[in-house]
């Protein structure tokens, strides 16, 4: 039986291979899982999307539900996240703590390109799946894929549930005899890697043949399956046969529906939605930019400085706080409101100015400013941007007129008084969501954050934001920990008594003074009630230079925890936290940032969090991350560790004018006290954002 299937792959593989030569169709992009990730029905294939391509996935069965999202990080690499509602199981046996919610399981998937298919060889691929849960299909599998004319021929390894028929021997075992046997069970409290178990135990064959018919949207599916379902965690699931069928139908370019005949008895089907991360966009209708003029303006005419702040506004999106004006040159402070390229941001700026000022003066300045520090200064060659923008050559770019530079400025003779002092307002909106809670699967609050300020001087102010809830099914939240035996300090987990005390709170309150230290140095310190859980003191320094690729920063904080009863009062838990922290863009991986910052949490462990982001080109930041720390497992509770992952989206994708501002979707699987940072009122780093551009 196992050698006839795999003579049978290979007769069908010579077949096409004499039959359809030259024919190649292939789609746009391969369809997705069962779990989540390009593969076939219930298994994984080696084949990758393009880079950028994110898919939304439901999966019914009779006895699995599965939702999943799952994005192509990299050409290379395969990300996939993963909730599983096991229908045959309830959440609890305690109807009062969950009704009779069934059973979630979270899983995290990935998938790594080891060989890239040419005329000869396929693609082949390395992968993991529920690598880091419970480990409820915990599996690895080694793959291969390769097209010939209308089919796309699939042979793979599996271990773990995807091994789980053992049809061939684990050649693992050759090695040691310890990929014998895979042991059961999982580390800690579930949520971390249990790398010793991989690739170990029982090992099997899989394969299958996906063929595009002659009406494009239309995709067929066969499947020899590696597990047996005996060990399901549904239960004994009856296989009448090893072989499942499927149809995939491509509604439209974003839309593919799905059925599926798995088992020889039991019929699924879903839906997945597509969109291509690198090319989401948005109609536009902003003003077009100005034109160079043939004739630019004479050097005796007045400078008109209303209409030049209110051009650059209106045209440029930006906001202008003050400018200097010199016999050669002109000085700009001001914020960019509108556009996150700052190539376009500067082409419009550079337009607008060469249409009120002088040949006279050469030079333009723009100083960017963020929470009143200036952070970077581009300079503009305004003879050179003229030539470059009215295209009078073949190899014309705007790009090469201007270079960014630390801000100089030195006892500038500022158009308007440097007054920074009065009151300020703003207000925002929030989400709060969290999945796979056992009172509701889906719980959300969302709301208004209303600030206020009082500015005493450009460094120092004072600062409150009031959080208004509007939409919530918080109230709902039951889940305690007071009962658990634990020597861990309580410093996040009394989180349902802070966000169901009140629909209105002080979120916080303090006093607030910042600076540039010097060339590629900042500094800030700040008191009083710093965040929703915590009061205190504290400082950060942070060094980054312009366009590098590492910025380093260190912050301190000594904080005691706020009262969930009241706005005011304190408890009497306070600690000393602070971090060492590295912010790096790889250059081997393109549009990536780490960040590992080191030090002491607000529980008092000690370790490190590593923060993992990928922006793609249409802005859109994919992020995960981890604090691995002094604390055991037992210690943690369940998930052994924090972590989380989370989607940071520009708001001009949504909106029909050009804009700087974004939004973060969360998702934190679980959260407990070990691991857990201050959020201080202002994070330097993201405030120099514009210094060295990652968010774009």
């Amino acid at each position: 039986m196992k050698k006839s299937y795999l003579a049978t792959l290979v007769s069908l593989l010579c077949f096409s291979v004499q039959a359809q030569q030259g024919y190649e169709p292939s789609p746009k992009t391969y369809s997705q899982t069962n779990h989540g990730g390009v593969g076939l029905i219930q298994m994984p294939t080696a084949r990758h999307n393009k880079a950028g391509q994110f898919s939304l996935n439901y999966r019914d069965s009779q006895e699995y539900r599965f939702w999943s999202a799952s994005v192509q990080l990299f050409p290379w690499m395969e990300a996939t996240l993963r909730y599983t509602d096991i229908r045959t199981l309830l959440y609890s046996s305690d109807p009062n703590f969950s009704g009779d919610q069934t059973r979630k399981d979270k899983g995290i998937d990935f998938k790594v390109r080891l060989l890239q298919e040419s005329e000869f060889l396929p693609d082949l691929s390395f992968g993991a799946r529920d690598f880091g849960g419970t480990g409820l299909f915990e599996s690895e599998f080694i793959a291969a894929s390769k097209q010939v004319g209308p089919f796309d021929l699939h042979l793979g390894v599996g271990w773990g549930y995807l091994g789980r028929k053992g049809n061939i021997s684990n050649p693992f075992c050759d090695l040691s005899d310890s990929f014998c046997e895979r042991p059961g069970g999982f580390n800690g409290l579930g949520g971390k890697i249990d790398y010793q178990r991989f690739f170990k135990g029982p090992a099997s064959l899989y394969g299958g043949i996906e063929y595009q018919t002659p009406w494009n949207p239309l995709r067929l599916e066969l499947e020899y399956d590696g597990n047996n379902y005996q060990q399901d965690s549904a239960g004994v699931l009856l296989q009448d046969s090893g072989f499942n069928f499927g149809a995939n139908y491509a509604a439209t370019d974003s839309l593919n529906l799905n059925l599926n005949y798995q088992r020889g008895n039991t019929f699924g089907f879903g839906i997945s939605y597509k969109l291509d991360f690198n090319n989401i966009k948005q109609v536009k209708f902003d003003p077009p930019a100005k034109q160079v003029p043939k004739t630019l303006p004479k050097a005796e005419d007045a400078l008109d400085k209303v209409g030049m702040n209110r051009e650059l506004y209106l045209n440029a999106g930006f906001m202008v706080s003050n400018f200097a004006l010199k016999p050669d040159e002109i000085v700009i402070k001001g914020t960019q409101v509108a556009y996150r390229d700052e190539d376009i941001a500067m082409d419009r700026v550079g337009r607008v100015l060469v249409n009120y000022l002088p040949p006279t003066i050469k030079t333009y300045r723009i100083v960017i400013v963020e929470a009143g520090l200036p952070q970077v200064e581009t300079v503009i060659n305004a003879e050179r941007f003229v030539s470059e923008a009215r295209y009078e050559s073949l190899s014309a770019d705007v790009k090469k007129s201007y270079v960014r530079t630390e801000p100089k400025l030195d006892n500038e003779a500022w158009v308007e008084p440097s007054d920074h002092r009065g009151f300020g307002y703003s207000a925002d909106v929030f989400w709060i969501q969290t999945f796979g809670s056992p009172e509701k699967f889906y719980m959300y609050q969302g709301g208004l954050l209303v600030g206020g300020a009082y500015q005493i001087n450009n460094n120092f102010s004072f600062q409150t934001t009031a959080k208004v809830n509007i939409l919530t099914n918080f109230d709902d939240f039951k889940f305690k920990v007071d009962g658990q035996q634990t020597n861990v300090p309580r410093v996040r987990t009394y989180i349902r008594e802070y966000v169901t005390r009140s629909d209105v709170t002080m979120e916080n309150l303090y006093a607030h003074w910042k600076d540039k230290l010097a060339d590629n140095w900042y500094g800030q310190v700040y008191g009083g009630y710093l965040e929703a859980m915590y009061a205190g003191v504290g400082g950060e320094a942070l060094y980054k230079p312009i366009d590098s690729s590492l910025a380093v920063g260190v912050d301190i904080n000594y904080v005691r925890q706020r009262d969930y009863d009241s706005d005011l009062a304190l408890f009497d838990y306070k600690t000393l936290t602070g971090h060492l922290s590295f912010y790096w863009k790889p250059f081997f991986l393109d549009d990536s940032l780490v960040t590992a910052s080191f030090g002491q949490y607000l529980a008092k462990d000690k370790g490190v969090t590593i923060d993992f982001s990928k922006r793609f080109d249409s802005g859109i930041v994919v992020g995960a991350y981890a604090a691995i720390t002094d604390m055991s497992s037992e210690e943690y509770g369940e998930g052994s560790f924090t972590k989380g992952f989370y989607v940071s989206i520009p708001f001009d994708l949504f909106s029909l004018k050009s804009a700087t501002g974004r939004g973060r979707i969360p998702w934190v699987p679980i959260a407990r006290d070990g691991g857990q940072m201050l959020n201080r009122p202002m994070n330097l780093n993201s405030v120099t954002e514009a210094r060295s551009p990652f968010l774009r």
